[in-house]
């Protein structure tokens, strides 16, 4: 199990976490930020983190 952190400050809403994640991890907010709405079903594979271009995603193994 995988432990996501998003800092929304940092977010543009870009869209690339939500576009690569292979298990439909994210969705972009009404905020227009991304949104880990389905992180028990995150693998750990890290996609997200590496594609961010503001590298405001974390992930953590329990």
């Amino acid at each position: 199990m995988f432990i996501i952190n998003v800092d929304l400050e940092k977010c543009t809403g870009c869209g690339e976490c939500v576009n690569i994640c292979p298990v439909q991890v994210y969705e972009l907010g009404p905020d227009g930020k991304t949104n880990p709405v389905n992180a028990d079903a995150c693998e750990g594979c890290m996609s997200c983190v590496e594609v961010c271009p503001e590298q405001c995603i974390e992930v953590k193994e329990m």
